[in-house]
């Protein structure tokens, strides 16, 4: 993930794994996605043992990574003991051929292992605080105290540092008691959602090994993002364009609630366009690879999804890495990638038609500016109030959070990890003269 900026949750589910027991893979994956989330606590323990600022820069990334896995087995793994760990590590040293290193990585961790542990049972009280004690950027932090507030920018800090749950989309055909039995048998167990009716949350089990996920009777994909994709609406032989679709799982949502409608469903990538004609199952979708910012088509629909490509800082429980790679510049390109693709889509969309525009990110740059910005240079479209589109989709049977009003931040959707069971999704609804 370090070298190649590939996210650890694909790596981790991909075929590499596979020679793997269920104890190692499960072992690995927790090793992994464990490092990340507290990568900057590790180097704070590098540094207490002696390691400058400045000579991090220096170490082979492969000597770094075999420190941080071993440092996160001796301060949050107890039942790992000293000893393994620490050789562990320098074997993984030798393997990347880096012997000349194996001395010092064996004197730091030793040096690590005997240094006390501390804990801090007081909460943090600033930006500066939190970002220490929950292993995040600083200057993301500070962002997000200013737009959120202090305790919500804790809760998001605190759950990002957690194991996220595994959320279900069910097929609306299938959504009964029958289905939860057939999981059961299966060795699933799963509760109901928080946010959304169609939803399950797995309690126990691998639902990627059930009959029901092999036939696309249920899909894994997070409440927020079953919501975004409530929100487009339902209608009769409606026409729907979904802008950026691949993976494909509001696609997917989209045309199940809308059987007798058509879903374009759009995506740049050509591998991602062929992934998704693998995994999207209904009849109504047609893909096109094509971008979204140039779309190959004069048709007007009724609704469109522009679900756009973002930093995904409200995903960073399920992609930890993202917070070390992301930087301020990143935000300032994607928010010009971002306002090309809605003002491209918004050209698509029919009289007294809808678009949602949405992204999985908590920047407002990146959120509220582009809706703001692409608003302003057109006079034919307004911005609806998201909390009336919300109970819209509450009386519909398909919401079912009792507290609607806390999914919306002034006129928009706007859900925060730690403060609502789910991730952090952003959308904007806009309707057509």
């Amino acid at each position: 993930m370090q070298t190649q900026r590939a996210y650890a949750s694909e790596l981790l589910h991909s075929k590499r794994l596979d020679p793997l027991s269920v104890q190692d893979r499960a072992l690995c994956m927790q090793l992994v996605m464990g490092v990340l989330r507290w990568q900057s606590r590790l180097d704070g323990m590098l540094a207490e043992a002696g390691v400058e600022k400045l000579q991090f820069s220096k170490f082979d990334p492969e000597v770094l990574i075999a420190l941080r896995l071993a440092i996160y087995q001796l301060h949050y793994l107890g039942r790992i003991p000293v000893s393994a760990a620490v050789n562990d590590s320098v074997e993984l040293v030798k393997r990347a051929r880096k012997r000349s290193a194996t001395g010092l990585v064996n004197a730091l961790l030793r040096k690590v292992a005997n240094h006390p542990k501390t804990k801090n049972d007081a909460l943090p009280n600033d930006a500066k605080a939190i970002a220490e004690e929950y292993a995040h950027p600083f200057w993301l932090v500070e962002r997000w105290v200013k737009q959120f507030g202090l305790a919500p920018a804790l809760q998001i800090c605190k759950h990002n540092q957690e194991l996220p749950p595994v959320s279900l989309r069910v097929h609306p055909a299938f959504n009964n008691a029958e289905l939860d039995a057939e999981l059961r048998k299966a060795g699933v167990e799963v509760e109901a959602g928080s946010l959304m009716a169609n939803a399950r949350r797995v309690v126990a089990g691998d639902i990627t090994q059930t009959n029901a996920f092999r036939e696309g009777r249920v899909a894994i994909q997070d409440e927020a993002s079953q919501l975004v994709a409530a929100l487009v609406g339902e209608g009769q032989h409606i026409r729907i364009l979904d802008c950026c679709a691949g993976p494909g799982g509001k696609t997917s949502a989209m045309a199940q609630a809308n059987p007798a409608g058509e879903v374009m469903a759009v995506e740049l990538h050509p591998q991602r366009a062929r992934l998704m004609r693998s995994l999207v199952r209904e009849k109504n979708v047609q893909i096109i690879g094509a971008d979204a910012r140039q779309l190959p088509t004069s048709v007007l629909f009724d609704r469109v999804l522009a679900d756009v490509p973002c930093s995904g800082t409200g995903t960073l429980s399920r992609n930890p890495e993202i917070k070390w790679q992301l930087r301020r510049a990143d935000l300032v390109d994607l928010h010009a990638r971002q306002a090309a693709i809605l003002t491209s889509a918004m050209k698509s969309v029919a009289s007294k038609g809808r678009i949602v525009y949405s992204t999985c990110s908590l920047e407002e740059v990146e959120n509220q500016a582009v809706v703001e910005e692409c608003l302003a240079g057109t006079g034919d479209f307004h911005l609806l109030d998201c909390s009336s589109v919300l109970l819209e989709v509450k009386e519909s049977g398909k919401l079912r959070w009792k507290d609607v009003a806390s999914l919306s931040r002034g006129q928009f959707l706007q859900t925060l990890p730690g403060v609502h069971p789910c991730d952090g999704f952003f959308a904007a609804v806009m309707q057509r003269e």
